[in-house]
Protein backbone atom coordinates (compact mmCIF):
# COMPACT_ATOMS: atom_id res chain seq x y z
CA UNK A 1 0.00 0.00 0.00
CA UNK A 2 1.39 3.64 -0.91
CA UNK A 3 1.62 6.26 1.32
CA UNK A 4 -1.54 7.61 0.32
CA UNK A 5 -4.98 5.89 -0.26
CA UNK A 6 -8.15 7.71 -2.24
CA UNK A 7 -10.82 7.94 0.45
CA UNK A 8 -14.21 6.93 -0.32
CA UNK A 9 -15.24 10.28 -2.35
CA UNK A 10 -12.83 9.73 -4.71
CA UNK A 11 -11.16 13.09 -3.60
CA UNK A 12 -7.06 13.91 -2.85
CA UNK A 13 -5.81 10.51 -0.87
CA UNK A 14 -5.06 10.10 2.59
CA UNK A 15 -1.29 11.48 3.18
CA UNK A 16 -0.08 8.74 6.06
CA UNK A 17 2.33 10.98 6.95
CA UNK A 18 0.27 13.87 7.69
CA UNK A 19 -2.50 11.48 9.31
CA UNK A 20 0.54 9.95 11.48
CA UNK A 21 1.53 13.72 13.08
CA UNK A 22 -1.92 13.74 14.02
CA UNK A 23 -2.00 10.59 16.07
CA UNK A 24 1.47 11.68 17.71
CA UNK A 25 0.17 14.97 18.68
CA UNK A 26 -2.86 13.22 20.14
CA UNK A 27 -1.38 10.37 21.70
CA UNK A 28 0.56 12.12 24.44
CA UNK A 29 -0.13 10.90 27.86
CA UNK A 30 -1.50 7.64 25.99
CA UNK A 31 -0.52 3.85 26.71
CA UNK A 32 -1.03 2.87 23.62
CA UNK A 33 -2.84 3.88 20.05
CA UNK A 34 -2.62 3.29 15.87
CA UNK A 35 -4.18 4.23 13.18
CA UNK A 36 -5.78 0.98 11.26
CA UNK A 37 -6.49 1.99 7.53
CA UNK A 38 -8.37 -0.20 5.47
CA UNK A 39 -9.34 -0.82 1.51
CA UNK A 40 -11.46 -4.08 1.47
CA UNK A 41 -12.67 -5.60 -1.39
CA UNK A 42 -15.11 -8.71 -1.63
CA UNK A 43 -17.92 -10.64 -3.72
CA UNK A 44 -20.13 -13.98 -3.20
CA UNK A 45 -22.51 -15.82 -5.52
CA UNK A 46 -25.14 -18.13 -4.66
CA UNK A 47 -26.75 -20.69 -7.00
CA UNK A 48 -29.74 -22.49 -5.46
CA UNK A 49 -33.06 -24.06 -7.24
CA UNK A 50 -31.24 -24.41 -9.81
CA UNK A 51 -30.51 -20.76 -10.74
CA UNK A 52 -28.23 -18.11 -9.55
CA UNK A 53 -29.84 -16.38 -7.03
CA UNK A 54 -27.77 -13.55 -5.64
CA UNK A 55 -24.18 -12.41 -6.73
CA UNK A 56 -22.92 -9.58 -4.79
CA UNK A 57 -19.73 -7.43 -4.79
CA UNK A 58 -18.92 -4.86 -1.99
CA UNK A 59 -15.86 -2.09 -1.83
CA UNK A 60 -14.88 -0.46 1.53
CA UNK A 61 -12.35 1.92 2.69
CA UNK A 62 -11.86 3.62 5.85
CA UNK A 63 -9.93 3.97 9.05
CA UNK A 64 -10.16 3.82 12.74
CA UNK A 65 -8.15 6.06 15.46
CA UNK A 66 -7.51 4.63 18.76
CA UNK A 67 -5.75 5.48 21.82
CA UNK A 68 -5.59 3.21 25.15
CA UNK A 69 -5.18 4.35 28.24
CA UNK A 70 -5.17 2.07 31.31
CA UNK A 71 -8.05 -0.08 30.87
CA UNK A 72 -9.64 3.04 28.66
CA UNK A 73 -9.56 2.37 24.95
CA UNK A 74 -11.02 5.72 23.00
CA UNK A 75 -12.01 4.99 19.53
CA UNK A 76 -13.20 7.26 16.58
CA UNK A 77 -13.64 5.73 12.94
CA UNK A 78 -14.77 6.90 9.44
CA UNK A 79 -14.97 5.59 5.98
CA UNK A 80 -14.03 9.37 4.72
CA UNK A 81 -10.26 9.18 4.43
CA UNK A 82 -9.17 12.75 4.73
CA UNK A 83 -7.02 14.93 7.55
CA UNK A 84 -9.98 16.56 8.72
CA UNK A 85 -12.00 12.87 9.65
CA UNK A 86 -8.79 11.80 11.12
CA UNK A 87 -8.58 14.65 13.22
CA UNK A 88 -12.33 14.32 14.55
CA UNK A 89 -11.83 10.90 15.10
CA UNK A 90 -8.10 11.68 17.07
CA UNK A 91 -10.54 14.59 19.11
CA UNK A 92 -12.81 11.75 19.58
CA UNK A 93 -10.36 9.26 21.11
CA UNK A 94 -8.86 11.83 23.53
CA UNK A 95 -11.39 11.82 25.49
CA UNK A 96 -10.50 8.82 27.07
CA UNK A 97 -6.88 9.92 27.85
CA UNK A 98 -8.44 12.68 30.14
CA UNK A 99 -6.80 12.39 33.88
CA UNK A 100 -4.53 10.11 32.34
CA UNK A 101 -0.57 10.08 31.63
CA UNK A 102 1.05 7.22 30.25
CA UNK A 103 3.79 6.18 28.41
CA UNK A 104 3.77 5.11 24.80
CA UNK A 105 3.97 1.24 24.75
CA UNK A 106 7.14 0.27 22.25
CA UNK A 107 6.05 -0.89 18.21
CA UNK A 108 5.11 -4.62 17.78
CA UNK A 109 8.66 -6.41 16.35
CA UNK A 110 8.99 -6.74 12.56
CA UNK A 111 8.54 -10.01 10.69
CA UNK A 112 10.66 -11.17 7.36
CA UNK A 113 7.65 -14.03 7.18
CA UNK A 114 4.98 -13.86 4.42
CA UNK A 115 2.56 -16.80 5.13
CA UNK A 116 -0.22 -15.91 1.88
CA UNK A 117 0.91 -14.75 -1.21
CA UNK A 118 -0.68 -11.32 -2.22
CA UNK A 119 -3.60 -12.04 -4.90
CA UNK A 120 -6.76 -10.64 -5.48
CA UNK A 121 -9.13 -13.53 -5.90
CA UNK A 122 -11.57 -10.64 -7.40
CA UNK A 123 -9.15 -10.33 -10.49
CA UNK A 124 -9.99 -13.98 -11.90
CA UNK A 125 -12.08 -16.06 -12.97
CA UNK A 126 -14.49 -13.84 -14.76
CA UNK A 127 -18.06 -13.38 -13.27
CA UNK A 128 -19.62 -15.51 -16.32
CA UNK A 129 -16.69 -18.60 -15.53
CA UNK A 130 -18.33 -18.57 -12.04
CA UNK A 131 -21.50 -18.60 -12.38
CA UNK A 132 -20.60 -21.32 -14.89
CA UNK A 133 -18.71 -23.50 -12.46
CA UNK A 134 -21.59 -22.88 -9.89
CA UNK A 135 -23.99 -25.02 -12.88
CA UNK A 136 -21.46 -27.20 -13.33
CA UNK A 137 -21.19 -28.17 -9.54
CA UNK A 138 -25.04 -28.04 -8.83
CA UNK A 139 -25.17 -30.75 -12.44
CA UNK A 140 -23.14 -32.80 -10.97
CA UNK A 141 -24.55 -32.92 -7.61
CA UNK A 142 -27.51 -33.79 -9.61
CA UNK A 143 -26.56 -36.30 -10.90
CA UNK A 144 -24.33 -38.78 -8.63
CA UNK A 145 -27.42 -39.66 -7.30
CA UNK A 146 -31.14 -39.69 -8.16
CA UNK A 147 -32.24 -39.15 -4.43
CA UNK A 148 -30.93 -35.79 -4.63
CA UNK A 149 -33.88 -33.31 -4.62
CA UNK A 150 -31.45 -29.33 -4.06
CA UNK A 151 -28.40 -28.19 -3.95
CA UNK A 152 -26.74 -25.07 -3.11
CA UNK A 153 -23.54 -23.55 -3.98
CA UNK A 154 -21.70 -20.81 -3.22
CA UNK A 155 -18.63 -19.22 -3.46
CA UNK A 156 -16.88 -16.00 -1.64
CA UNK A 157 -13.64 -14.07 -2.15
CA UNK A 158 -12.15 -10.89 -1.05
CA UNK A 159 -8.78 -9.12 -0.47
CA UNK A 160 -8.55 -7.21 2.77
CA UNK A 161 -5.27 -4.28 2.76
CA UNK A 162 -4.70 -2.48 5.99
CA UNK A 163 -1.85 -0.26 6.99
CA UNK A 164 -1.59 -0.27 10.73
CA UNK A 165 0.53 3.36 11.29
CA UNK A 166 1.72 3.76 14.90
CA UNK A 167 2.19 7.36 16.86
CA UNK A 168 5.76 6.45 16.92
CA UNK A 169 5.66 6.55 12.40
CA UNK A 170 6.56 2.98 12.26
CA UNK A 171 3.82 1.19 9.90
CA UNK A 172 2.83 -2.07 8.88
CA UNK A 173 1.39 -3.72 5.81
CA UNK A 174 -0.81 -6.59 5.07
CA UNK A 175 -2.42 -7.77 2.20
CA UNK A 176 -4.70 -10.93 3.22
CA UNK A 177 -6.82 -12.66 0.54
CA UNK A 178 -9.69 -15.37 1.31
CA UNK A 179 -12.29 -17.75 -0.56
CA UNK A 180 -14.58 -20.20 0.38
CA UNK A 181 -16.00 -22.77 -1.33
CA UNK A 182 -19.20 -24.63 -0.03
CA UNK A 183 -21.87 -26.95 -1.82
CA UNK A 184 -24.66 -28.36 0.66
CA UNK A 185 -27.33 -31.12 -0.71
CA UNK A 186 -31.15 -32.20 -0.19
CA UNK A 187 -31.89 -35.56 -0.22
CA UNK A 188 -35.43 -37.61 -0.44
CA UNK A 189 -36.38 -41.24 -0.07
CA UNK A 190 -39.89 -42.09 0.77
CA UNK A 191 -40.70 -39.06 1.70
CA UNK A 192 -37.90 -38.43 4.12
CA UNK A 193 -35.81 -35.59 3.39
CA UNK A 194 -32.57 -35.03 4.75
CA UNK A 195 -29.49 -32.33 4.06
CA UNK A 196 -25.57 -32.56 4.23
CA UNK A 197 -22.98 -29.59 3.49
CA UNK A 198 -19.78 -29.59 3.22
CA UNK A 199 -16.44 -26.57 2.19
CA UNK A 200 -13.16 -25.44 1.64
CA UNK A 201 -11.45 -22.32 2.24
CA UNK A 202 -8.18 -20.39 2.65
CA UNK A 203 -5.98 -17.63 1.92
CA UNK A 204 -5.12 -18.07 -1.97
CA UNK A 205 -7.22 -17.23 -4.82
CA UNK A 206 -9.55 -19.29 -6.38
CA UNK A 207 -8.12 -21.34 -8.36
CA UNK A 208 -6.47 -23.09 -5.38
CA UNK A 209 -10.07 -24.92 -4.51
CA UNK A 210 -11.95 -24.62 -7.90
CA UNK A 211 -9.62 -27.27 -9.32
CA UNK A 212 -12.38 -30.36 -10.86
CA UNK A 213 -10.49 -32.71 -8.50
CA UNK A 214 -11.10 -30.18 -4.91
CA UNK A 215 -14.57 -29.24 -5.46
CA UNK A 216 -15.90 -32.78 -6.57
CA UNK A 217 -14.83 -33.89 -3.05
CA UNK A 218 -16.28 -31.08 -1.90
CA UNK A 219 -19.69 -32.09 -3.42
CA UNK A 220 -19.42 -36.25 -2.76
CA UNK A 221 -18.63 -35.18 0.71
CA UNK A 222 -21.96 -33.40 1.32
CA UNK A 223 -23.80 -36.08 -0.69
CA UNK A 224 -22.57 -38.60 1.35
CA UNK A 225 -23.50 -36.15 4.35
CA UNK A 226 -26.94 -36.53 3.19
CA UNK A 227 -27.34 -39.88 2.26
CA UNK A 228 -26.20 -40.69 5.74
CA UNK A 229 -28.77 -38.66 7.72
CA UNK A 230 -31.58 -40.06 5.47
CA UNK A 231 -30.67 -43.46 7.27
CA UNK A 232 -30.72 -41.95 10.65
CA UNK A 233 -32.65 -43.08 13.95
CA UNK A 234 -33.43 -41.04 16.36
CA UNK A 235 -30.40 -40.70 19.12
CA UNK A 236 -30.28 -42.23 22.37
CA UNK A 237 -30.39 -39.46 25.24
CA UNK A 238 -28.94 -39.42 28.77
CA UNK A 239 -25.11 -39.13 30.08
CA UNK A 240 -22.70 -41.47 27.92
CA UNK A 241 -19.36 -41.67 26.64
CA UNK A 242 -18.46 -39.61 23.12
CA UNK A 243 -15.64 -40.32 20.92
CA UNK A 244 -14.93 -36.97 18.52
CA UNK A 245 -14.06 -37.18 15.24
CA UNK A 246 -10.49 -35.33 14.02
CA UNK A 247 -10.49 -32.18 12.39
CA UNK A 248 -13.89 -29.85 12.49
CA UNK A 249 -15.41 -31.26 15.87
CA UNK A 250 -12.70 -28.81 17.29
CA UNK A 251 -14.83 -26.61 16.68
CA UNK A 252 -16.19 -27.52 20.39
CA UNK A 253 -12.60 -27.25 22.10
CA UNK A 254 -12.80 -23.58 20.25
CA UNK A 255 -16.02 -22.02 21.38
CA UNK A 256 -16.10 -24.51 25.09
CA UNK A 257 -12.80 -23.90 25.51
CA UNK A 258 -10.53 -21.91 23.59
CA UNK A 259 -12.93 -18.62 24.39
CA UNK A 260 -12.22 -18.63 28.04
CA UNK A 261 -8.53 -18.87 27.24
CA UNK A 262 -8.62 -15.10 25.73
CA UNK A 263 -7.36 -12.38 27.63
CA UNK A 264 -9.62 -10.40 28.36
CA UNK A 265 -12.04 -12.83 29.95
CA UNK A 266 -9.14 -13.60 32.15
CA UNK A 267 -7.78 -10.50 33.23
CA UNK A 268 -11.57 -9.47 34.18
CA UNK A 269 -11.81 -12.74 35.63
CA UNK A 270 -15.10 -13.96 34.25
CA UNK A 271 -13.23 -16.91 32.44
CA UNK A 272 -13.41 -20.62 34.55
CA UNK A 273 -9.70 -20.69 33.67
CA UNK A 274 -8.78 -17.34 35.39
CA UNK A 275 -5.83 -17.42 37.92
CA UNK A 276 -5.20 -20.81 37.00
CA UNK A 277 -1.88 -20.77 34.93
CA UNK A 278 0.29 -23.56 36.22
CA UNK A 279 -2.19 -25.38 37.06
CA UNK A 280 -3.80 -28.90 35.90
CA UNK A 281 -6.69 -27.83 33.66
CA UNK A 282 -7.12 -31.03 31.50
CA UNK A 283 -6.60 -34.43 31.56
CA UNK A 284 -2.70 -35.61 30.88
CA UNK A 285 -1.92 -35.83 27.54
CA UNK A 286 -3.86 -32.70 26.73
CA UNK A 287 -2.51 -29.84 24.85
CA UNK A 288 -4.21 -27.22 23.28
CA UNK A 289 -2.09 -24.52 20.86
CA UNK A 290 -3.16 -21.69 19.00
CA UNK A 291 -0.76 -20.87 15.71
CA UNK A 292 -1.31 -18.07 13.05
CA UNK A 293 1.84 -18.90 11.08
CA UNK A 294 0.09 -21.83 8.87
CA UNK A 295 0.62 -20.60 5.20
CA UNK A 296 -2.79 -20.01 3.53
CA UNK A 297 -5.09 -21.44 6.19
CA UNK A 298 -8.12 -19.78 6.89
CA UNK A 299 -7.33 -18.42 10.31
CA UNK A 300 -3.75 -17.52 9.88
CA UNK A 301 -2.50 -13.97 9.67
CA UNK A 302 1.09 -12.50 9.16
CA UNK A 303 0.60 -9.87 11.68
CA UNK A 304 -2.45 -9.07 14.05
CA UNK A 305 -4.47 -5.90 13.68
CA UNK A 306 -2.52 -3.97 16.08
CA UNK A 307 0.40 -5.03 13.57
CA UNK A 308 2.30 -7.95 16.18
CA UNK A 309 3.41 -11.02 14.16
CA UNK A 310 1.47 -14.23 14.87
CA UNK A 311 2.63 -16.89 16.90
CA UNK A 312 2.18 -20.48 18.06
CA UNK A 313 0.98 -20.11 21.50
CA UNK A 314 0.94 -23.29 24.08
CA UNK A 315 -2.22 -23.00 26.05
CA UNK A 316 -2.65 -26.05 27.68
CA UNK A 317 0.76 -28.39 28.29
CA UNK A 318 0.39 -32.48 29.00
CA UNK A 319 -3.17 -30.66 30.95
CA UNK A 320 -1.27 -27.56 32.46
CA UNK A 321 -2.74 -24.29 32.03
CA UNK A 322 0.33 -21.84 30.50
CA UNK A 323 -0.99 -19.11 29.13
CA UNK A 324 -3.84 -17.03 27.55
CA UNK A 325 -4.35 -15.40 24.22
CA UNK A 326 -2.99 -11.88 24.47
CA UNK A 327 -3.46 -8.55 22.32
CA UNK A 328 -1.39 -5.57 22.99
CA UNK A 329 -3.81 -3.82 25.71
CA UNK A 330 -4.80 -6.75 27.52
CA UNK A 331 -1.47 -8.17 27.57
CA UNK A 332 0.41 -5.11 29.03
CA UNK A 333 -1.67 -4.83 32.47
CA UNK A 334 -1.32 -8.44 32.93
CA UNK A 335 2.35 -7.86 32.64
CA UNK A 336 2.86 -10.33 29.89
CA UNK A 337 4.25 -10.20 26.40
CA UNK A 338 1.34 -9.87 23.28
CA UNK A 339 0.85 -13.21 21.11
CA UNK A 340 -0.02 -11.59 18.09
CA UNK A 341 -4.22 -12.56 19.09
CA UNK A 342 -5.14 -8.71 18.45
CA UNK A 343 -8.21 -8.77 16.07
CA UNK A 344 -11.06 -6.84 14.44
CA UNK A 345 -13.87 -7.67 11.93
CA UNK A 346 -12.89 -4.02 10.25
CA UNK A 347 -11.73 -0.25 10.56
CA UNK A 348 -14.90 0.13 12.31
CA UNK A 349 -14.24 -2.12 15.08
CA UNK A 350 -11.67 -1.95 18.06
CA UNK A 351 -9.18 -4.60 18.80
CA UNK A 352 -9.50 -7.61 20.90
CA UNK A 353 -8.18 -10.66 21.85
CA UNK A 354 -9.28 -13.44 18.99
CA UNK A 355 -8.03 -17.27 18.25
CA UNK A 356 -6.36 -17.55 15.03
CA UNK A 357 -6.14 -21.90 14.09
CA UNK A 358 -6.76 -23.76 17.78
CA UNK A 359 -6.09 -27.26 18.21
CA UNK A 360 -5.57 -30.20 20.12
CA UNK A 361 -2.50 -31.98 19.13
CA UNK A 362 -1.85 -35.59 18.48
CA UNK A 363 -1.75 -37.93 20.81
CA UNK A 364 -0.43 -41.83 20.58
CA UNK A 365 -3.58 -43.96 20.04
CA UNK A 366 -4.84 -45.26 16.78
CA UNK A 367 -8.52 -43.96 16.05
CA UNK A 368 -9.96 -47.18 15.35
CA UNK A 369 -8.53 -48.81 18.82
CA UNK A 370 -10.27 -45.66 20.35
CA UNK A 371 -13.67 -46.57 18.82
CA UNK A 372 -13.38 -50.30 19.59
CA UNK A 373 -13.25 -49.35 23.12
CA UNK A 374 -16.62 -47.23 23.38
CA UNK A 375 -18.94 -49.95 24.76
CA UNK A 376 -21.61 -48.00 24.44
CA UNK A 377 -21.62 -44.22 23.47
CA UNK A 378 -22.15 -41.68 20.46
CA UNK A 379 -19.29 -41.33 17.41
CA UNK A 380 -19.54 -37.81 16.62
CA UNK A 381 -17.95 -36.62 13.09
CA UNK A 382 -19.85 -32.93 12.39
CA UNK A 383 -21.04 -30.67 14.32
CA UNK A 384 -23.43 -27.59 13.08
CA UNK A 385 -24.77 -24.60 15.16
CA UNK A 386 -23.37 -24.13 19.49
CA UNK A 387 -24.25 -22.07 22.13
CA UNK A 388 -21.35 -21.44 24.99
CA UNK A 389 -21.48 -19.53 27.83
CA UNK A 390 -17.65 -18.33 28.41
CA UNK A 391 -17.75 -17.32 32.38
CA UNK A 392 -18.81 -21.19 32.94
CA UNK A 393 -17.85 -22.77 29.56
CA UNK A 394 -21.35 -24.40 29.30
CA UNK A 395 -22.00 -25.76 25.95
CA UNK A 396 -24.99 -27.54 23.77
CA UNK A 397 -23.54 -28.30 20.23
CA UNK A 398 -25.72 -29.93 17.66
CA UNK A 399 -24.68 -32.91 15.50
CA UNK A 400 -24.71 -33.05 11.83
CA UNK A 401 -23.00 -36.57 11.80
CA UNK A 402 -23.30 -38.72 14.25
CA UNK A 403 -23.14 -42.62 15.19
CA UNK A 404 -24.25 -44.74 17.71
CA UNK A 405 -21.42 -47.20 19.01
CA UNK A 406 -22.52 -50.50 21.18
CA UNK A 407 -19.11 -52.74 21.52
CA UNK A 408 -17.10 -51.05 19.50
CA UNK A 409 -18.65 -51.27 16.47
CA UNK A 410 -20.57 -48.64 14.70
CA UNK A 411 -24.27 -49.56 14.62
CA UNK A 412 -26.53 -46.96 13.08
CA UNK A 413 -26.60 -43.34 11.99
CA UNK A 414 -28.20 -40.76 14.83
CA UNK A 415 -30.56 -38.03 14.22
CA UNK A 416 -31.07 -35.48 16.49
CA UNK A 417 -28.01 -35.38 19.06
CA UNK A 418 -26.60 -32.65 20.80
CA UNK A 419 -24.14 -32.76 23.30
CA UNK A 420 -24.13 -30.61 26.21
CA UNK A 421 -21.74 -30.03 29.20
CA UNK A 422 -18.96 -27.64 30.34
CA UNK A 423 -15.42 -27.27 28.54
CA UNK A 424 -13.24 -27.39 32.06
CA UNK A 425 -14.78 -30.69 32.90
CA UNK A 426 -14.38 -32.45 29.32
CA UNK A 427 -11.05 -31.61 29.66
CA UNK A 428 -10.46 -33.18 32.82
CA UNK A 429 -12.89 -36.15 30.66
CA UNK A 430 -10.43 -36.91 27.89
CA UNK A 431 -8.80 -40.21 28.32
CA UNK A 432 -7.86 -40.70 24.59
CA UNK A 433 -6.57 -39.15 22.25
CA UNK A 434 -5.62 -40.45 18.34
CA UNK A 435 -2.25 -39.90 16.56
CA UNK A 436 -4.43 -37.91 13.52
CA UNK A 437 -4.45 -34.69 14.07
CA UNK A 438 -6.25 -32.83 11.38
CA UNK A 439 -7.30 -28.77 11.41
CA UNK A 440 -10.85 -27.91 9.34
CA UNK A 441 -10.98 -27.34 5.55
CA UNK A 442 -11.54 -23.93 5.42
CA UNK A 443 -14.41 -22.58 6.77
CA UNK A 444 -14.69 -21.40 10.35
CA UNK A 445 -16.12 -18.29 11.17
CA UNK A 446 -15.56 -17.07 14.63
CA UNK A 447 -18.26 -14.41 16.74
CA UNK A 448 -17.60 -12.41 20.05
CA UNK A 449 -18.52 -9.06 21.27
CA UNK A 450 -20.56 -8.58 17.96
CA UNK A 451 -17.21 -8.78 15.39
CA UNK A 452 -16.91 -12.25 13.13
CA UNK A 453 -13.48 -13.01 11.91
CA UNK A 454 -12.13 -16.04 9.84
CA UNK A 455 -10.49 -18.85 12.17
CA UNK A 456 -9.29 -22.43 11.93
CA UNK A 457 -9.89 -25.49 14.34
CA UNK A 458 -9.04 -28.62 14.78
CA UNK A 459 -7.95 -31.80 16.97
CA UNK A 460 -7.50 -35.47 16.92
CA UNK A 461 -9.92 -38.31 17.12
CA UNK A 462 -10.49 -38.10 21.18
CA UNK A 463 -12.91 -39.97 23.39
CA UNK A 464 -14.81 -38.40 26.70
CA UNK A 465 -16.72 -40.30 29.34
CA UNK A 466 -19.41 -38.90 30.61
CA UNK A 467 -20.76 -35.85 28.27
CA UNK A 468 -25.17 -35.51 28.18
CA UNK A 469 -26.32 -36.43 24.99
CA UNK A 470 -29.49 -34.88 24.07
CA UNK A 471 -31.65 -36.67 22.00
CA UNK A 472 -34.77 -36.62 19.71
Amino acid sequence: MADGLAGANEGAPLDLDAAQKILADASRGADDGELFVEDSRSESFLWDDGRLKSASYDASQGFGLRLVAGERAGYGHSSVLDEDAVRRAADAAKLALRGHSGTLDVAPPRTNAKLYRDVDPLAAPGFTDKTDLLAEIDAYVRAKDPRVVQATVSIAGSRRAVTIVRPDGERYEDARPLVRVNVSVTVEKDGRRESGSSGIGGRESYEAFIAPDRWKKVADEALRIALVNLDSIPAPAGEMDVVLGPGWPGVLLHEAVGHGLEGDFNRKETSAFAGKIGQRVASPGVTVVDDGTFHDLRGSLTIDDEGTPTSRTVLIEDGILKGYLQDRMNARLMGVSPTGNGRRESYAHTPMPRMTNTFMTAGDKDPEEILRSLKRGVYAVNFGGGQVDITSGKFVFQCTEAYLVENGQIKAPIKGATLIGDGPTALTRVTMIGNDLKLDEGVGTCGKGGQSVPVGVGQPTLYIQGLTVGGL
